[in-house]
C-alpha cells in the first residue's frame, strides 16, 4: 500500500487553518496544488474529508474521526526520520586505526571499500606501522583500535582473533620453483632466498618454527619489509618468504605463491583495542565490518 503523506499533510494543514488559502501558504504551495493534494487522497480513501462551500470550510464525520489518527501517523514519521537522521549523524566521523603493512595491502582495502560505500562522508587515517608502533598507537590513542600480530598484546590492551596469515614461497614465473603448488622447507635449502631481516617482527616465529624442524635456509637478501620482498620477487632477484597477505590478488601476474609445509608456519593477526574504552561509533562500525570480512572469508 501506498502511503499518500503528502495528502494527509494537506488535510491536517485544512482542518487546522480553517480555509483552503491559509492552509496552502502554510505548505507554500499553490490552492490548486493543495486541492488536488486533497482530492488524491480522497479518492484514494473513497471518502471525502472536507466538505467545501464557497463561504466555509468543514471537515465531515468521517474527516473529524479521521484527523487525530492522521495526526499521529504524520507525528510518528516525524519521529523516526529525525532518529535515523541523528543515528546517522552519530555514525558519521573520522576514523584513526593502526596496522601491520601487510594487513593494509591484501586485507584491509576490501573492508575499507565497504565501509567507504555506507558511509561515504567518514575519514579513514590509516597508520601503518611495525607490530610494536600500532600497539603504541592504539595505547597512545593515536587510533583507536589497530590490527596487530597476536604476539605483540600489551597488557593494556585486549586482543579479539581476527585471522591466520600463513607464510609462503613467492617467486616469478621463470624461477625453478615457480610451477610448484606446495614445498616442503627442507625444499628450499639449496636456494637462495629474499628472507625476513633481525628487525623484522616476522623473524623470531620463523627462526623459532624453522629452529624446531631443523631447517636451515640461505637468506641472500634480507628486508624489513614484505611489500620490499615482493617488488625484488616481481624484478626477479630471487624467490621471498613472505606472508600470504602480503601479496595483493592480480597485482603482480607474474609472481607465483607456493604453500610451504613441513611444518605449516603461520602468524595470528588480531584486532586490538584500549582495555575498557569505547569505541566511537564510526570506528565501532569498522570494527565491525573488519571481523565481519574475516569470519566470511573463514580467516577468523
Amino acid at each position: 500500500m501506498k502511503i499518500d503523506t503528502l495528502g494527509v499533510q494537506a488535510f491536517i494543514a485544512i482542518a487546522d487553518q480553517g480555509s483552503f488559502q491559509k492552509a496552502s501558504a502554510t505548505l507554500h504551495i499553490t490552492q490548486t496544488a493543495l486541492s488536488r493534494r486533497l482530492q488524491n487522497i480522497e479518492s484514494f480513501l473513497g471518502v471525502t474529508l472536507v466538505e467545501r462551500t464557497t463561504r466555509s470550510v468543514a471537515l465531515t464525520p468521517l474527516g473529524r474521526n479521521f484527523l487525530p489518527q492522521a495526526r499521529r501517523l504524520l507525528g510518528e514519521l516525524s519521529t523516526a526520520l529525525v532518529e535515523i537522521r541523528e543515528t546517522g549523524k552519530a555514525l558519521r566521523g573520522d576514523v584513526s586505526i593502526a596496522c601491520v603493512p601487510t594487513a593494509g595491502v591484501q586485507f584491509l582495502p576490501r573492508v575499507i571499500q565497504q565501509y567507504s560505500a555506507q558511509f561515504p562522508h567518514n575519514r579513514i587515517k590509516i597508520l601503518d606501522h611495525a607490530s610494536s608502533g600500532v600497539a603504541d598507537a592504539v595505547v597512545r590513542r593515536e587510533a583507536e583500535f589497530g590490527v596487530n600480530l597476536a604476539e605483540h598484546t600489551q597488557a593494556e590492551l585486549m586482543s579479539v582473533p581476527l585471522l591466520e596469515d600463513r607464510f609462503v614461497l613467492i617467486c616469478r614465473d621463470d624461477h625453478a620453483l615457480a610451477k610448484c603448488k606446495t614445498l616442503s622447507w627442507k625444499r628450499l635449502q639449496r636456494h637462495p632466498l629474499i628472507f625476513a631481516g633481525p628487525d623484522s617482527n616476522n623473524r623470531p616465529l620463523l627462526d623459532l618454527a624453522l629452529g624446531s624442524a631443523r631447517v636451515t635456509l640461505q637468506s641472500f637478501y634480507e628486508v624489513q619489509r614484505s611489500s620490499t620482498a615482493v617488488g625484488l620477487v616481481a624484478a626477479g632477484v630471487a624467490a621471498a618468504v613472505v606472508p600470504r597477505l602480503a601479496l595483493q590478488k592480480g597485482a603482480y601476474p607474474n609472481i607465483r605463491i607456493v604453500a610451504l609445509t613441513n611444518p605449516i608456519v603461520s602468524r595470528k593477526l588480531v584486532l586490538i583495542s584500549r582495555r575498557n574504552a569505547q569505541l566511537s561509533p564510526a570506528a565501532r562500525s569498522l570494527y565491525d565490518m573488519i571481523r565481519g570480512q574475516a569470519n566470511k572469508a573463514g580467516l577468523a
